[in-house]
């Protein structure tokens, strides 16, 4: 009997093989800068975003509302003139002469403070030269809020024949954009020796809600822009923006009353 031989394989106990996979070695701490500027990102989406949701609205509100003078006095509250204001003597435009940027606005928007003045046909506007107010007071320009000489309102109704007086002051100027400017106005009867009307305001194109008015100004024609330049130039003139901002307080004026439209 052929005996077959019956190989009997032995079970060869198989070695664990642990697999890994080889990821290129990072350096710790450009791993976790890497995360951290993720977090700076994502936090700076989110505030935009939030941001962005509240910004608009408010902006809104800005230029659906146009920048209104409110620092008037009215005498009276009737909102009219005495009906024997007439004429009006218009002081030299005051200023700080020790700072030069108002020194430069002076000049700049005294002409434009005469030319405004005219176009509200209130009243007969007379310039006071500064000559002309030192041959009279010893000085050439007053702000009405000094003390003044007992006598300059007579002084000044017997050289002009005026009814009132107008003292004006530029208390601000800054002729880079976003500009500003500053007025200081006070009408001031000769006659009664009373203060008619006074407005203290300070325009900044930097406030959205004066960037507003600019614009409403010019769509309502009161502003010719025959330069094609549309609200750019209102904005970095200082002389466009002193018309814009000249006019809006001088809106605020009483109006004249019936009576001084009678004739003589």
């Amino acid at each position: 009997m052929t005996h077959s031989k019956i190989l009997m394989k032995k079970e060869i106990p198989m070695k664990q093989v642990e697999c890994r996979m080889e990821f290129p070695r990072t350096n710790r701490h450009s791993s976790s800068g890497l995360r951290h500027c993720l977090w700076v990102l994502l936090l700076a989406v989110a505030t935009a975003f939030l941001a962005g949701c509240e910004t608009p609205s408010a902006m809104t509100v800005a230029f659906r509302t146009p920048y209104k003078p409110d620092d008037v006095f009215l005498a009276d509250g009737t909102g009219l003139l005495p009906g024997d204001i007439k004429r009006v003597a218009m002081l030299p435009l005051a200023c700080d002469a020790r700072q030069t940027d108002l020194l430069a606005g002076r000049d700049t928007l005294a002409p434009v403070l005469f030319a405004e003045l005219i176009k509200t046909k209130q009243f007969e506007v007379v310039q006071i030269s500064r000559a002309e107010l030192w041959r009279l007071t010893g000085r050439t320009d007053w702000t009405g809020d000094e003390v003044l000489p007992a006598d300059i309102l007579d002084l000044l109704k017997k050289d002009s024949g005026c009814d009132a007086v107008l003292f004006c002051e530029l208390t601000g100027f800054r002729a880079y954009p976003p500009l500003a400017i500053g007025w200081r106005l006070k009408l001031v009867a000769v006659r009664q020796k009373k203060t008619l009307w006074a407005g203290d305001e300070y325009f900044d194109a930097g406030n959205p809600a004066v960037i507003a008015a600019v614009r409403h100004y010019q769509r309502h024609g009161q502003m010719v822009l025959d330069d094609g330049s549309g609200g750019w130039l209102a904005v970095n003139s200082p002389c466009r923006f002193g018309q814009y901002s000249i006019d809006s307080l001088l809106d605020t004026l009483p109006a004249q009353s019936a009576e001084s439209f009678a004739a003589p």
